[in-house]
C-alpha cells in the first residue's frame, strides 16, 4: 500500500485511487491508503464502490445509476474492503449491490446498474449555465482531489460560503475506458455537495446522508467539465441539493443529487469534514 500525504505534492494519482485489489470473488480492497485528519472522503469511497461493481457486469455494460448511502465516517489511514453482490443481469441491464467495510464495520452501500449503450434520440432539454472560460476563470484548489484542478467561475448564489459552481478536469491523461471516467466523475461529485452552506445560514455538520449519480453521456475527466449545484431545501436538519455535470462544449454528461445534515454549527462541533478550499 502506498503512504502519501495530501498536503504534500502528490506522488499518487487519481489512477492509483482507482486501483483495487481483487481478493475473491466479488471482493476488493483498496490499495492506496494516507494520512488525514479529516474523515475519508465520501467521493472517493463511492467511486471505488462503482468500480468494484463494474468489475463484475458482462463485458460492454457501463454505469448509468447509482445511489449510495454514507452511514460511518471512514479513515483514509485504512484500506476498505468491498463486498459485491451481483442481483441481475439482464440483456441489457446489469444490477449490482456493493457494501464498503472498514474495521468490521459498514460504512456506505450502493445500488449500481449498468447498461449495454443503446443508439436511439438523445435530446437535452436544458442547456449548460453560463459559465464563461475554464482557461481564464480563477483557479481554485480542490484540497483532497488528487490530480484534480479546478477553476472558479461567477458564482450564482451570495454568501453561501463555499461555491456551487466550478470547473474542474483531471490533470493527467486517463485511459479510454467508461468505466473509469465515470469513477472520476463519481469521485469529482461529491466535492462540494456536502459542503456550501445555503444562502440564509443553515450551515452543514459534518455528514453526507446520501448521493445519487445518473450518467447520460460519457463525458472525459480529463477534459473541462462544470460542476454546477442547486440547492433546493433545508427541513428538518437536512438539506437537499441536485446538479449537473456538464463538458466545456455543453454537453450533459450526468446528473445528481444529495442529502446531507445541515445545521448551525457549534464552535464545540467536530471539524467538517473536508479543509477549506483556495
Amino acid at each position: 500500500m502506498n503512504g502519501v500525504q495530501p498536503s504534500a505534492e502528490p506522488a499518487v494519482t487519481i489512477v492509483d485511487l482507482l486501483e483495487l485489489e481483487e481478493l475473491d470473488q466479488d471482493l476488493y480492497r483498496a490499495l492506496t491508503v494516507f494520512e488525514d485528519p479529516y474523515s475519508l472522503y465520501g467521493g472517493q469511497v463511492a467511486a471505488q464502490a462503482l468500480l468494484a461493481a463494474g468489475r463484475t457486469v458482462p463485458d460492454g455494460r457501463v454505469p448509468h445509476s447509482l445511489h449510495g448511502y454514507y452511514l460511518r465516517s471512514g479513515d483514509a489511514s485504512r484500506p476498505t474492503i468491498f463486498r459485491v453482490e451481483r442481483d441481475r443481469d439482464g440483456r441489457s441491464f446489469s444490477a449490482r449491490r456493493v457494501v464498503a467495510v472498514q474495521g468490521g464495520k459498514v460504512i456506505f452501500n450502493m445500488s449500481a446498474s449498468f447498461q449495454v449503450p443503446e443508439d436511439g434520440d438523445d435530446h437535452q432539454v436544458n442547456p449548460m449555465p453560463d459559465a464563461g472560460d475554464p482557461n481564464t476563470a480563477e483557479e481554485l484548489r480542490l484540497a483532497r482531489l488528487f490530480s484534480i484542478e479546478g477553476r472558479l467561475p461567477k458564482q450564482p448564489y451570495e454568501n453561501t460560503g463555499w461555491p456551487t459552481r466550478v470547473w474542474a478536469r483531471s490533470t493527467i491523461a486517463l485511459p479510454d475506458d467508461r468505466l473509469l471516467h465515470a469513477c472520476a466523475l463519481t469521485y469529482l461529485s461529491d466535492i462540494f455537495t456536502g459542503l456550501a452552506a445555503f444562502p440564509g445560514g443553515a450551515v452543514h455538520s459534518g455528514a453526507s446522508l446520501d448521493h445519487v449519480v445518473w450518467f447520460h453521456r460519457p463525458i472525459r475527466m480529463d477534459d473541462w467539465v462544470l460542476l454546477d449545484l442547486v440547492p433546493h431545501s433545508v427541513a428538518g436538519g437536512r438539506g437537499l441539493y441536485s446538479g449537473t455535470i456538464h463538458t466545456v462544449d455543453g454537453v450533459l454528461g450526468a446528473s445528481l443529487s444529495q442529502e446531507a445534515l445541515y445545521r448551525v454549527q457549534r464552535e464545540s462541533s467536530r471539524p467538517r469534514p473536508m479543509p477549506p478550499m483556495g
